[in-house]
């Protein structure tokens, strides 16, 4: 889709429930790369979404979520430096057959 950003989410969540609760939500936007760390395809009216569960999720004096729109899903070349045992790329749309 052309209106899709890639964003990068990240989050220190103080509390374990909570941060289960956002873990799980984030499923739903995005893809995990790694503890606290998710990236995501999404529109505008997406990321309004997320951030709008995100902010009644979370208990803003003692938690931190950071959302990072890195631009055009379609034309974004993020430069990545990966180490360790999990190699990065970028979320591609692609069709499901079903």
């Amino acid at each position: 889709m052309a209106d899709e950003h890639l964003y990068l989410v990240t989050y220190d969540i103080a509390d374990d429930r909570r941060w289960r609760a956002v873990f799980k939500m984030m499923h739903g936007y995005g893809e995990w790369l790694q503890l606290s760390v998710f990236q995501c395809r999404l529109t505008r009216a997406r990321q309004v979404e997320m951030v709008a569960r995100l902010e009644s999720t979370i208990a803003r004096d003692a938690d931190h979520v950071m959302v990072v729109d890195l631009g055009p899903a379609e034309n974004v070349q993020p430069r990545v430096v990966s180490l360790g045992k999990r190699g990065f790329a970028a979320v591609e749309r692609a069709p499901v057959i079903v």
